[in-house]
Formats: C-alpha cells, structure tokens, sequence
C-alpha cells in the first residue's frame, strides 16, 4: 500500500510538473507575442515620428530657402536703387570714399541699434561719421521720396554687408 501512495504521488508531481511546464510554456509563448506587439507598435510609432520630424524639417527648409530667395531679390532690388538713385557715387560696398562704405554703414547700424530707414527718411540724426552728414543730408531728399517697400530694398541691401 505504502508503494501504491508513492507511486499516485509520484505520478500526481509528474502531472503537476508537465502541467507546470506546459503553463510555463504558455507564458512565455504569450510574453513572445505581447513583445512582439510591442515591438510593431514601437516601430510604427518611431515610423510615423520619423514621418513628422521630416515633414516638419522639410517646412524649415522650404521657409528658409523662401527667406533667402526673398531676401537676395531684396538686395538685388536695393543695389538696382542704389546704382539708379547715384548712392554708389559717394558709398561703396567695402571701401570708404566719400561717404562711409556700406560695410562700415551696416556693421555701425548694428552695433549701435540704429534705425537706418528713419534715418534715410530724414528722422534720426546720423551714427555713422556725423561730420559727413552736411553733404549727405542734400541727398536724403532722394531717399525720402522712396516708398517703402523700395527703402525695405535699400536697407536690405545695405544690411547685407554686416
């Protein structure tokens, strides 16, 4: 009889042992599967960040590209003013002539925080070498007859030297 109890018992842990394993195996199938998911769901996530992040740089490239275009029309327009309207008679691009050149005229005005359109429409006192401003204060009269968009032009061009 005692040989009898054993052997249930021992067949019982048997039973219990495969019936652990057999749920062990269950789990762990199941882990596979929810990392799987997991994993797919993380990939599809970082596949739509992804997707958005290069929506977005492509927006920040397209506007700088707009920027820079729109800005070098600006100065093509603001030299086309310059030359027309005989400022480059007394201003050059990078040297001193009779007036300061529009290199130094840039950098001063940014510096000091100056404001060149209302200076060119006649309604700041000059920053850049205040000695000269009797003989360009004859030619602001040219300058404050420019619309807006074209003093825009001008000073754009001229910032362009900073």
């Amino acid at each position: 009889m005692k040989k009898l109890f054993v052997l249930v018992l021992f067949v019982m842990g048997m039973s219990v042992t495969f019936t652990s394993c057999d749920d062990a195996k269950k789990t762990a199938k199941d882990a596979v599967e929810t990392t799987k998911d997991a994993a797919k769901a993380t990939g599809d996530a970082v596949k739509d960040a992804a997707e958005a992040t290069g929506d977005a740089v492509k927006d920040v490239a397209d506007k700088a590209v707009d920027a820079v275009t729109g800005d070098a029309e600006q100065i093509k327009k603001g030299k086309k003013l310059a030359l027309m309207n005989g400022c480059l008679a007394c201003h050059q691009e990078h040297t001193k002539s009779v007036g300061p050149s529009y290199e130094e005229v840039a950098k001063g005005y940014k510096e000091k925080g100056g404001n060149m359109t209302k200076f060119l429409k006649g309604n700041a006192d000059a920053i850049i070498d205040p000695a000269q401003f009797a003989v360009m204060k004859v030619n602001l009269s040219i300058t404050q007859k420019m619309s807006g968009d074209d003093l825009a032009a001008l000073t754009t061009y001229i910032r362009s030297f900073e």
